[in-house]
């Protein structure tokens, strides 16, 4: 049988310009076996577990290794270092700052109004008490004082005139009442006459009231006058002066400024924690830095035995002698006083501080051996050590070096013997 192979046309082939274009026929895709695939899958799944068994197993290990470690860690019993509080000196020194203030300290003023007829002293000066300041000119106040005397006179004469009618009065009433029996006065002439008698009484106390009053007017100007004679009040220096020969001057302008400058004052602010061990005659040792490396001598003279309710502090005045003059008045001062504690301070070291959201604490060993925190206050920090006030005792035990695995009942063993 012969077969007869009819040519096929050629396929239309697109132009060389269309994309996609190889210019050759691919080959089928070729189709992965069974058995190849079943291989590829367990190399892969052979790589995860050998990924599993080499990392993550280790890690697991190690963890529990960690986990039994701190168990063992904390189980085990730990050792401590304690030390006993020191119990501190009762005294405590302080340095303070201070104003330096005069003894005394007054504004001369005169109550006479008038003009300055003289000024006898100046910026400077040294006056005694009593010493002749200022004389004033006063002839408002001099010609109300002559009044003041002329209306004493009247009211004087005035009363003489009611005396002498309170006393002829008497006498008629007197003499009416001795004719009466006889008829030869009636009784309406007697009662006139007792009337009479004692409006001339109420005139006379009248007369003598207005004396008084005139009398006690003329003793006011009188004392006013004399204040025309400025007079210093007590022994100081002048340190103002704000009048000068001529000035008009009344009881509201200051004419002199005196202060006492020997002794000088110091006003300190001693704290609330020591100022009930404030007394006097406690020494003071003042400093000011115009004479540095020396030192002003000085005792507690006062104290207000009270604090100022803003700043805590209670006023205190120390008294030093300043027989040169050498401290001025409102100097800047530096004061070193030693008090006494009102109660006991003991110390630690610092490294015994436990602070957190219970507050401040220390770690007590007790008899037993167990840790017990304890609240405290702490007076003072100076670096290295801590000053408590209240919440431990002196012989109580304290861990040398406080930390957060210390907490309340644990067990714990003395690394070395106390000190």
């Amino acid at each position: 049988m012969s077969h007869s192979i009819e040519p096929r046309a050629p396929e239309e082939r697109p132009s060389a310009g269309h994309d996609g274009d190889l210019g050759f026929d691919l080959p089928p895709p070729a189709k992965i076996s069974g058995a190849r695939m079943a291989i590829f899958v367990f190399a892969g799944v052979t790589i995860v577990a050998l990924a599993f068994l080499f990392g993550w197993l280790p890690k697991r290990r190690a963890r529990q290794e960690l986990e039994a470690s701190t168990k063992e860690l904390a189980a085990a019993v730990p050792r401590v270092e304690v030390v006993k509080p020191k119990v501190l000196s009762s005294d405590r020194s302080l340095v303070l700052p201070g104003t330096v203030s005069p003894l005394e300290e007054a504004a001369i003023r005169t109550r006479a109004s008038g003009y300055v007829r003289r000024r006898l002293v100046d910026i400077g000066d040294k006056v005694e008490a009593g010493a002749l300041l200022v004389e004033i000119d006063t002839p408002e106040l001099d010609q109300q004082l002559e009044q003041a005397r002329a209306q004493l006179a009247q009211a004087q004469a005035a009363l003489t005139h009611a005396r002498a009618s309170s006393e002829y009065s008497r006498s008629s009433l007197a003499r009416r009442e001795k004719l009466a029996p006889t008829g030869v006065t009636s009784a309406d002439e007697v009662e006139k006459s007792r009337s009479e008698a004692a409006v001339a009484e109420a005139s006379v106390a009248l007369a003598q009231a207005n004396v008084d009053a005139q009398g006690a007017n003329v003793r006011r100007l009188t004392q006013e006058k004399a204040f025309a004679r400025v007079v210093a009040p007590f022994a100081g220096t002048v340190i103002a002066r704000s009048v000068d020969k001529g000035a008009l001057v009344n009881p509201s302008v200051e004419l002199l400024k005196i202060a006492t400058t020997d002794p000088m004052r110091v006003l300190i602010e001693v704290p609330q924690d020591v100022a009930p061990s404030v007394q006097n005659d406690v020494p003071a040792a003042v400093t000011v830095r115009e004479f540095a490396g020396r030192t002003f001598e000085g005792k507690v003279a006062r104290f207000a035995s009270a604090l100022d309710a803003r700043s805590r502090t209670m006023t205190t005045v120390v008294h030093v002698p300043n027989p040169k003059g050498e401290l001025l008045a409102g100097m800047y001062a530096r004061v070193e006083i030693t008090l006494p504690l009102p109660h006991r301070v003991l110390e630690v070291p610092s490294t015994a501080l436990i602070a957190d959201a219970h507050g401040t604490r220390v770690a007590i060993v007790g008899a037993d051996g167990r840790i017990r925190l304890v609240p405290i206050v702490i007076e003072r920090d100076t670096g290295p050590t801590i000053q408590v006030a209240t919440g431990i005792d002196e012989h109580d035990r304290v861990v040398r070096i406080g930390g957060a695995d210390l907490v309340d009942g644990r067990q714990v063993e003395l690394a070395e013997k106390e000190k």
